[in-house]
């Protein structure tokens, strides 16, 4: 492995490029990376499509932007899951090497598009709770659904533009320039700028949230203080409180799973890794994942909407289920099978 490893400052542009980046060397690793990859992977879609489909199902919450943001981010993270899944074990378990650049870099771009939508998306929610908690009486005005439309189009066309930077000619292979010891192909400048990016969203985010929550903490002292006094105010007061909660848990989450892979991202931007340090980094890859499949079960465990619009389907499933169960050809089914079996009892005797 070390003999087709080039120094950081030339190009790796090579005939052995791609096994150079095959870091899982036993078959214990391999299967490993493919049991977390498929857990995490078909939770993720799983989970965030019930998402999708509790927002968009129900009338009243896909029409507020809140949801239409967390909608965004259930979407990335089922196009990221799905991308990274397929792409990521069937480089380093099954080790395809057939791919050409562009189709790697194809493949990358997706991934890449796919989270930074993600973290996107939580920044527009950070931003919508922030304004939603400190210009409650200016909020339906501020945040109308065409602004939150648009404000998506952006993002999604903006990380997507960035994530194909490299297909278009930003690769260190056109360049003739450093490449990047973690991703085959990728300019090392463009690993530093892609890691910026991501810094300055997780900074924004942050700095929102650190908002948010200071308004929330207002807020709760606020109704504490006025207890006695009950009014729809006081209700929207108390429903912001606990989706600036809820963020604030999915920012905890992101920034646990997605720090181990940007520390490992910038330190190979400054320094060699060794060959067990890019192992790591292919098991910490996974973690994104499960930031992904984490996402959904907060909402469900703290968002009061969406846990009564699934408590609705349970139940309209549980009574169409019974319905079929109870119905009349059900039940002359059920007699038939019946007078069937004491048929072939008494013909038996």
């Amino acid at each position: 492995m070390d003999t087709c490893r080039v120094p950081a400052n030339t190009s790796k542009c090579s005939g052995n490029t791609m096994e150079c980046f095959m870091v899982l060397s036993t078959q214990a690793q391999k299967i490993s990376i493919g049991i977390l990859c498929g857990l995490f992977g078909t939770m993720c879609v799983f989970e965030n499509s019930l998402v999708l489909y509790l927002i968009f199902s129900s009338p009243g919450i896909r029409k507020k932007p809140s949801y239409l943001f967390i909608g965004s981010l259930a979407l990335a993270d089922i196009l990221a899951s799905i991308t990274f899944v397929c792409s990521f074990v069937n480089f380093h378990v099954f080790n395809d090497t057939d791919v050409s650049k562009e189709v790697f870099l194809l493949q990358l771009g997706g991934v890449n598009t796919s989270f930074s939508a993600s973290l996107s998306s939580l920044l527009l929610t950070a931003l919508d709770r922030y304004i939603s908690i400190s210009r409650p009486s200016e909020y339906k005005l501020l945040m109308t659904r065409k602004r939150a439309w648009t404000a998506l189009a952006v993002l999604w066309v903006t990380c997507a533009t960035i994530a194909c930077l490299p297909l278009l000619g930003w690769n260190c292979c056109v360049l003739d320039s450093a490449c990047s010891e973690l991703f085959p192909f990728v300019d090392d400048n463009y690993q530093s700028g892609w890691v910026c990016f991501v810094m300055v969203l997780l900074g924004c985010i942050v700095y929102a949230y650190a908002h948010v929550l200071w308004r929330a903490r207002q807020h709760v002292a606020y109704m504490e203080k006025h207890q006695a006094q009950v009014g729809k105010q006081n209700t929207r007061m108390r429903m912001d409180v606990m989706l600036a909660k809820t963020l604030v848990m999915v920012l905890a989450v992101l920034m646990l799973c997605w720090s181990p892979v940007l520390v490992l991202m910038i330190y190979s931007i400054f320094g060699r890794l060794s060959d067990r340090l890019r192992k790591v980094f292919a098991f910490c890859s996974t973690l994104c994942l499960l930031n992904s499949m984490v996402n959904p079960i907060i909402y469900a465990l703290r968002s009061k909407e969406l846990s009564s619009s699934l408590r609705r389907v349970f139940s309209h499933f549980r009574k169409q289920l019974k319905v079929t169960e109870e119905s009349p050809e059900a039940e002359s089914t059920h007699k038939s099978s019946v007078i069937e079996t004491v048929c072939e009892d008494t013909h038996a005797m």
